[in-house]
């Protein structure tokens, strides 16, 4: 869903048709910031970008007429809408229907907002034929992000024409919903997959911020450098969570969207796309430890138990009135 980040800006992920006719959707992270009266997208959060990262793409808010529901105009691509924006037409895809909604809502309020005057439509058109509707080149290019020095660089890596680099660019920004099934290419799991998706995750060494892969299953919360891969980087046993939560120094980090999973040895402090998906993951870990250990028990005492048990301590509390 879209969200009003900290400088009141519109923000979310859709997936775009960048070269227009050609049926292949990009995910890509969006901002409607009226104050500057556009509409532009990156390869990702730009918080997860190289500081100073150019956008992929860019729309001017008055050339945009209007912003509707394409789901007749192209039957193939589920939750479609399309923006109107002088001679080109930009189909996106939304998460789900009320996503769909709310951005078509978004941007059509926007617009109404700076949408010229009747005498100055004529004089918009001809500005239109000697500006680009999309900022840089017509060609899609991909990109490959490599952490060297602790520091993420982004690469060009193929020009269009590159079907293993859009495919591998695909994989890559899989969507971040729990309700897409569980890949093919993970052999089957003992335990019930509660929840999955893509994240932001906080390193523990070098503090920077990389996208990975989330699983909850029954008794861990165990996280991926992609969905494909078979390994994990890292298991959580469900048993060690003292607690999930928003986190309270989001403020000091600057993210939107963050929450904390706090463990016996280390917080994992772990961003979502949106405030849906945070509170989403916070819901479903905390329902998996409430499932796990039963209604009542904290981690703590679910350690304490574990450690009375095996050591065969028994407590006599004695009351005096």
């Amino acid at each position: 869903m879209p969200y009003v980040d900290r400088q009141n800006r519109i923000c979310g992920f859709l997936d775009i048709e960048e070269n227009e006719s050609s049926g292949k959707f990009l995910r890509r992270y969006f901002i409607l910031d009226t104050q500057q009266g556009s509409l532009v997208w990156f390869m990702d959060n730009p918080q997860n970008l190289p500081v100073g990262a150019d956008c992929v793409g860019s729309l001017k808010l008055t050339y945009i007429s209007k912003v509707s529901d394409a789901t007749k105009l192209r039957p193939k691509a589920e939750f479609c809408f399309v923006i109107n924006a002088g001679m080109r037409k930009f189909f996106l895809q939304a998460n789900d229907q009320q996503d769909l909604v709310d951005w078509v809502n978004a941007l059509n309020k926007a617009t109404k907002i700076t949408v010229p005057k009747a005498s100055d439509v004529q004089q918009n058109s001809e500005n239109q034929k000697s500006l680009p509707d999309v900022v840089g080149s017509k060609k899609q290019v991909s990109y490959k992000t490599e952490i060297i020095g602790g520091v993420p660089i982004v690469t060009q890596t193929q020009q269009e024409g590159g079907d293993g680099a859009e495919r591998a660019e695909r994989e890559a920004m899989q969507r971040s919903h729990s309700q897409l099934p569980y890949f093919l290419g993970r052999p089957a799991q003992e335990h019930t997959v509660i929840k999955s998706g893509y994240c932001v995750k906080q390193g523990a060494v070098m503090r920077n911020w990389k996208r990975r892969y989330f699983l909850l299953e029954e008794n861990s919360m165990s996280y991926f450098k992609s969905d494909l891969e078979k390994e994990p980087l890292r298991m959580i046993p469900l048993k060690e969570v003292h607690k999930v939560q928003e986190c309270k120094q989001s403020d000091i980090m600057m993210r939107d969207n963050l929450f904390e999973v706090v463990t016996t040895s280390r917080t994992f402090y772990i961003q979502a796309d949106s405030p849906e998906e945070m509170h989403s993951w916070i819901k479903a870990v905390s329902g998996a430890i409430v499932a796990q250990r039963g209604p009542g028990r904290s981690a703590a005492t679910g350690l304490l138990g574990e450690y009375f048990e095996r050591y065969n301590i028994t407590f006599v509390w004695f009351a005096y009135i």
